[in-house]
């Protein structure tokens, strides 16, 4: 597998991430509340999300590379929201299309 097949890999699979939390009525897929998902739980979701991608992200660099390049805080604003960017169809469709799929 060369980088560039592994850069779009890593791409997709932050893309699915960031979309996990708003296509799922569970909390961290373990459990479904009573009351329904309140908004906190699909935030932390996404942010735990977000570590997580990240974590796999330095795993690559370091597999790739053999060494984990150093960023400042510039690099993880952005980042962060990319990953914002990319949960934009999941945040549409829980929010959005499934109410007026509903009837709601």
């Amino acid at each position: 597998m060369n980088v560039h097949q592994l850069v779009i890999g890593y791409i997709a699979l932050a893309f699915v991430a960031a979309n996990l939390p708003w296509l799922s009525g569970r909390v961290f897929l373990w459990f479904s509340p009573r009351q329904g998902k309140a908004f906190f739980w699909y935030l932390a979701e996404w942010l735990v999300l977000y570590l997580v991608a990240g974590i796999i992200g330095f795993g690559l660099e370091r597999a790739a590379d053999g060494q984990v390049q150093g960023q400042g805080w510039e690099f993880y604003a952005i980042a962060l929201c990319m990953f914002a960017v990319f949960a934009i169809p999941g945040f549409i469709w829980r929010f959005n299309v499934l109410p007026l799929l509903r009837g709601s």
